[in-house]
């Protein structure tokens, strides 16, 4: 009780602490409202892509720049220390004793297997919970905060944390019982069965999360009338793309950053936008991003993206299982922990699985990237919007660093970099110069 007590109180100081940084200027960080179009990015005989790419990459100021890649550079830290203090939190449920107590616990209130890991498991969430607040705090909310990307005050923060806690110990020990049920019967191949429960998990969860879970966190309603719209309605038709559901959300209240999304399937499809898209951004940038976005529903890159990661979380939870099994030979009966079958080495497991899915960060992220970069071929296609896109590529190179080396995109970014974006923006421009945007005289400054 000591533990947790001092746990809560380092969390509520770095809470009171970053207050002292929430003064971040964020209009300095983002670029101005509006579609910017660069003179060397207007079609004509002398259009060079390169030029036109770097008249994009100009854009941004040397500060913002700098900032931009301090904040993600710092994030290829931060999955490091991540790590390692869950590892640490997974030592201290294990070696301090507490997974062993909880699943004590969790025995004494049943003996029926199923319903004493089910048990088990909703302790375990909130003790991993309370464990890592402090660094939840600073990563999520302290953090995000110094860097003018977050707009929550610790109050709002926490209690969307305590609703994603109360959505886990819904949902995460209901797979954790189905997940144990394998271990027990299916014994050293639960690593195979485990895969499929995940899988099914991952389905449903595309299907419900966006009629069921989202609406907790942000307030969703009907698209607002008027010209953007008509173009997303417009957008959606010419792509069969279901148009029932086609709303906007209040993302503003914990962010700054732009975002839409085309999610769910059979039925639960929904289109729906950010706040901060259809508040800072250009009819060009909408589309641009709408049709990016259309084109990851098009491309059914969620079942194929669900199919993949249930294919690394095969190498994932057969690489558990060996190290797993090696593990409670040496260290078992030392930590009071029976078999693979005991749910108070879910700690272990958990630790193990997690330093598998670190070093496949690479992988994982090149799947990813490369679904990205297909939803980024087929939005040029669909939204016609180049300068748009170009336009949105830099307003998230002002949190992500614009111009990585190959190997340094390869292994830490799961989007193409903003490089990357503008580059194939400017591409498709040159292939296509009777783009009606580029062509169109601009509005006055600040109109």
């Amino acid at each position: 009780m000591k533990a947790t007590s001092m746990q809560w109180l380092l969390a509520l100081v770095l809470a009171l602490c970053a207050h002292s940084t929430l003064a971040a200027d964020t209009a300095s960080r983002e670029l101005p409202p509006g579609l910017q179009i660069p003179a060397a990015a207007r079609p004509g005989p002398d259009f060079d892509v390169d030029k036109a790419t770097d008249a994009y990459l100009n854009l941004l100021s040397p500060e913002q720049r700098a900032r931009s890649d301090a904040y993600f550079e710092g994030g290829y830290w931060l999955q490091l220390w991540g790590l390692a203090y869950g590892l640490v939190v997974a030592a201290v449920l294990l070696w301090g004793g507490i997974s062993q107590r909880l699943r004590d616990l969790a025995r004494r209130l049943s003996k029926r297997p199923w319903l004493y890991t089910w048990a088990y498991a909703v302790l375990f969430l909130i003790a991993y919970f309370l464990l890592s607040l402090p660094w939840a705090v600073y990563a999520d909310f302290v953090r995000e905060h110094q860097y003018g990307l977050a707009t929550q005050d610790f109050g709002g923060w926490f209690g969307d944390a305590l609703k994603s806690l109360v959505v886990s110990a819904i949902i995460v020990p209901l797979v954790l019982v189905a997940v144990y049920a394998a271990v027990r019967r299916a014994g050293a191949r639960w690593w195979i069965w485990a895969s499929g429960i995940a899988f099914v998990f991952i389905l449903f969860a595309m299907m419900f999360a966006p009629v069921y879970v989202e609406p907790l966190f942000n307030t969703y309603k009907p698209l607002r009338a008027g010209p953007v719209r008509e173009a997303v309605l417009s957008l959606a038709r010419a792509n069969g793309i279901p148009t029932n559901h086609v709303v906007e959300f209040d993302a503003s209240r914990q962010t700054t950053r732009i975002s839409a999304n085309v999610a769910g399937f059979a039925g639960t499809t929904r289109v729906a936008l950010n706040d901060n898209l259809l508040d800072k951004t250009s009819l060009p940038e909408i589309k641009a991003v709408l049709g990016h976005e259309m084109g990851h529903y098009v491309l059914n890159h969620g079942l194929r993206g669900a199919i993949y990661f249930t294919l690394v979380l095969v190498f994932g939870f057969w690489f558990t299982h060996r190290l797993l099994d090696a593990a409670l030979r040496r260290w078992g009966r030392r930590l009071g922990l029976a078999d693979r079958a005991d749910p108070a080495a879910l700690p272990l497991a958990f630790a193990i699985l997690s330093i598998f899915f670190f070093l496949a960060t690479p992988l994982l992220n090149s799947i990813t990237r490369q679904m990205e970069a297909e939803a980024d071929a087929f939005g040029l296609n669909a939204a016609r919007e180049p300068n748009g896109f170009a336009m949105v590529a830099m307003r998230l190179s002002t949190y992500r660093k614009i111009h990585p080396g190959p190997l340094e995109e390869m292994i830490f970014y799961d989007h193409p970099s903003g490089y990357t974006r503008v580059h194939a923006a400017m591409t498709w421009l040159k292939e296509n110069p009777d783009n009606p945007t580029a062509n169109a005289p601009l509005p006055p400054p600040g109109s």
